[in-house]
């Protein structure tokens, strides 16, 4: 799994002009799903989207997680995350998992983020979504997990 967390001070994903998610402060979370990926790696990473220590304490220091904070999460499926731009002027979605695999993990990461107390929204799963964000930091991560393809290491030009 790959996902895109953005420290959000709101977060909305709307699918033909109805809202199918909303938050205010917390974590967006863009999701790409491999064909590897487990119900471990779920455990994994909803883990440390809901444990990272990334929202300010009292000093300013990021020292607090999405629940120390009481924030929320936004979670948006984008297969896209695993698009390799290398060759050619067309990116390749090879590396991610098709739907009938993606989908069930998906809905699985929404569901383990969930069960670790912290309220959660959703978009829809290949929909075509428009997101709109209020980045707070702005704060952005990008969090590998599992045996998925890996980003390629930056090439000299």
């Amino acid at each position: 799994m790959r996902a895109v967390l953005q420290r959000v001070r709101r977060a909305k994903v709307t699918v033909g002009g109805e809202t199918t998610g909303e938050v205010g402060a917390g974590w967006l979370v863009l999701l790409g799903v491999a064909p590897t990926d487990t119900a471990k790696d779920i455990d994994w990473l909803a883990d440390k989207v809901v444990n990272l220590r990334a929202f300010p304490d009292a000093d300013g220091k990021m020292n607090q997680s999405v629940q120390d904070v009481g924030g929320a999460v936004l979670v948006v499926s984008q297969f896209t995350l695993y698009g390799d731009c290398r060759k050619g002027r067309r990116p390749g979605f090879t590396g991610a998992a098709p739907p009938a695999v993606a989908e069930p993990l998906y809905e699985a990461f929404v569901a383990a983020v969930r069960a670790l107390g912290v309220l959660v929204a959703a978009g829809r799963f290949a929909a075509d979504m428009q997101v709109e964000l209020v980045n707070d930091g702005p704060v952005t991560f990008v969090i590998d997990c599992g045996d998925g393809p890996q980003p390629a290491a930056a090439q000299p030009h």
